[in-house]
């Protein structure tokens, strides 16, 4: 049997049996030394010799203690282990906490909302409305106020538990007097404050012309945008133009464009406010003081045949030699392109190669003559993207580099999907959509085919996005094959 036991508490119990026999020991000791001090003491040298059974007697007394010691430490429980185990009771307790821990965390989970409401502009309409959200659990993370000539305009964005859904937060925020209230799912790109995201947009704008429409549609939220030039007659109301200080229509407004058209934004589900037509209008203003502009960085490709061609951005300044390109195609390639015959090239290329419509990007030989275009068109809210590269260029890789490089500039531009339209026998360019290994929809509209990618997929990268190329230098070569 061991001789330590575990009490319920858990701490160490020596039996009592050891004690006893160490004590006994003892005390026969003592009696042993007090028989030979009496027998001794009496008779000659007594003294000297009582010092020997003394001697004898410490040393045991030494050696008891010694033992004790070890003995007793060898029974200790180890310092790193001296708490009391749990029962199991208490174990189940602990799983039970971590359970219900576990529950709580989904309980908890969050998301993020945009609202916006219009409420009485007097004391007291906004704590209300405070009131209310608290009431509902929801935290403000941020406010605006778009101040009116009657009432304000509210715009939060909230955090709000899970559980809590829109049509909650709508009910109580009318319940407070919240008038005209519209919400929608947030994510955390609009976590960003107001001032340091309008700072953003206009510096991506001042660095590229073509970044406007983009910039005003993240500026104002999910709107359609249409650059119109001057005299165009669509709607009936371009050809009126637009006055220096832009028209404000409730969900329209108006502004002129640097070249003489006109910008028009139309979001029908929400009313602009003054505060955001001022915001749309600096940007605008922005723009044409800084005039046309477009990055200037460009990437040196090697075909698999061995020429070198050099990938860039273009814009009006390349009309002429995009024209000239255009007459070295063949009818066929155009008619591809274009879907019939082209009249008025120049009408055409000066519309595409406008940064206000678009991106495009030019492909020029060794020589520096132009052989491929590749545009990426802002069509409202939608985005198209169109191809065209000289027959003699063909089947070399060319229009497969150019749609990779524009499905990455619409990724990165934030574009849901990127169509183009085409013809069936086209079977170059529904191979290169084909390639670009994203989700594709298929249509026939008035006799050609229209080919929607879906961008929610995996981005396809381009070898060397502009603005990367740009860090790296005004060239970059690599090797580009088919």
């Amino acid at each position: 049997m061991s001789d330590v036991t575990r009490a319920k508490n858990g701490r160490p119990v020596r039996h009592r049996r050891r004690d006893l026999l160490q004590l006994a020991a003892l005390f026969t000791a003592v009696a042993v030394a007090d028989s030979v001090a009496d027998l001794i003491g009496h008779g000659p040298d007594g003294a000297a010799r009582l010092m020997i059974p003394a001697t004898v007697l410490a040393a045991t007394a030494g050696f008891h203690t010694w033992w004790a010691r070890r003995h007793g430490h060898g029974h200790a429980p180890p310092t790193s282990d001296t708490g009391p185990r749990p029962t199991a009771t208490a174990r189940q307790a602990g799983a039970s906490e971590e359970r219900q821990g576990a529950s709580e965390s989904v309980t908890d989970a969050t998301v993020l909302w945009r609202m916006r409401t219009t409420v009485r502009d007097e004391p007291g309409s906004l704590a209300a409305l405070c009131a209310a959200l608290a009431g509902q659990r929801v935290d403000i993370l941020s406010l605006q106020t778009h101040p009116l000539a009657e009432g304000t305009v509210d715009e939060f964005l909230l955090r709000a538990p899970a559980r809590v859904a829109a049509s909650d937060v709508t009910v109580a925020v009318s319940g407070a007097g919240g008038t005209g209230t519209w919400i929608e799912r947030a994510d955390t790109h609009d976590l960003v404050d107001a001032p340091t995201r309008v700072l953003g947009l206009a510096t991506r704008t001042a660095l590229d012309a073509a970044e406007l429409p983009l910039a005003l549609r993240q500026l104002l939220g999910r709107c359609t945008i249409r650059s119109l030039p001057a005299g165009s007659g669509r709607d009936g109301r371009a050809d009126e133009g637009a006055p220096v200080e832009g028209v404000l229509d409730g969900t329209v407004m108006r502004l002129r464009a640097p070249e003489g058209g006109v910008i028009t934004v139309e979001r029908p589900y929400l009313p602009f406010t003054p505060t955001e037509f001022a915001r749309a209008r600096a940007l605008v203003e922005l723009d044409a003081r800084l005039g046309p502009r477009v990055p200037h960085s460009q990437d040196v490709l090697t075909l698999s045949q061995g020429n070198d061609i050099t990938v860039r951005r273009a814009d009006i300044g390349d009309v002429a030699a995009a024209k000239a390109m255009h007459e070295r195609c063949s009818s066929r390639t155009l008619n591809m392109r274009y879907h019939g015959p082209v009249l008025d090239a120049d009408k055409y290329l000066n519309h595409l190669l406008s940064p206000r419509f678009g991106r495009t990007l030019a492909v020029q030989t060794a020589s520096g003559r132009l052989v491929g275009l590749g545009h990426l068109l802002w069509d409202g809210d939608e985005t198209e993207i169109a191809l065209l590269v000289e027959d003699s260029w063909q089947r070399r890789g060319i229009g497969a580099e150019l749609l990779g490089r524009l499905v990455a500039m619409a990724v990165e531009a934030g574009c849901d999907s990127v169509y183009a339209v085409t013809q069936a026998s086209n079977t170059g360019m529904v191979a290169a959509m084909r390639g670009l290994d994203l989700p594709l929809d298929y249509q026939i509209e008035e006799g050609t085919l229209v080919i929607t990618a879906r961008l929610a997929a995996t981005p396809v990268d381009s070898r060397l996005p502009y603005d990367e190329a740009e860090a790296h230098g005004p060239e970059h070569q690599h090797s580009l094959r088919d």
